[in-house]
């Protein structure tokens, strides 16, 4: 259950962090360059009729936590915005990716198997909605692509138990809703 007062704090923070990654001189990867429009690995590839209804680029952190020696992820959290620039949602723990502009939602997971390495960045990956809600920009999506990954590994090494860190990333979301 998503709390108001809960997605605010996160709301300012993704705010803070947007705006300080927002000097990133980083060349964009293949799929931005090209309007998303790159090719896209097989392994996560949204099923034949689907049709994509909003791309959006995250810029974040993929915080981590210590537990029995290693780092392990604990949950993204990113602002995403449009092809213009303009911030128009967040993406936190669930995965949950949130409009700012309509209030609608959609939580995913992970398809088993659907994953492709990317070195130096957290993989590529294909997810399938579990619930919506609102009417607005992410009503009925069924599949989730994050894409042109950039960043967000966890450290190398072992770790203090119960420590946190956070790792700048970068991607390109997707979402698919089925064609009509």
């Amino acid at each position: 259950m998503m709390k108001r007062a809960g997605l605010v704090l996160v709301a300012t923070a993704l705010l803070g962090l947007a705006a300080g990654a927002a000097g990133s001189t980083a060349a964009p990867t293949p799929a931005v360059m090209n309007g998303g429009d790159a090719q896209v690995a097989p392994a996560v590839q949204v099923p034949a009729g689907h049709k994509v209804v909003a791309k959006l680029q995250a810029k974040g952190v993929q915080t981590y936590t210590c537990a029995a020696g290693a780092w392990k992820g604990l949950e993204p959290a990113a602002t995403l915005s449009d092809r213009l620039g303009r911030a128009v949602g967040l993406h936190s723990r669930g995965p949950i990716w949130v409009s700012t502009l309509d209030g609608s939602a959609v939580e995913a997971a992970p398809v088993d198997g659907a994953r492709n390495d990317v070195a130096g960045a957290v993989p590529e990956l294909l997810l399938k909605a579990k619930s919506t809600r609102g009417e607005g920009v992410f009503a009925g999506v069924t599949y989730v692509q994050r894409l042109a990954t950039k960043g967000g590994v966890a450290p190398a090494g072992g770790c203090q138990e119960g420590a946190q860190t956070s790792v700048r990333y970068e991607a390109l979301y997707t979402f698919s809703a089925p064609a009509l």
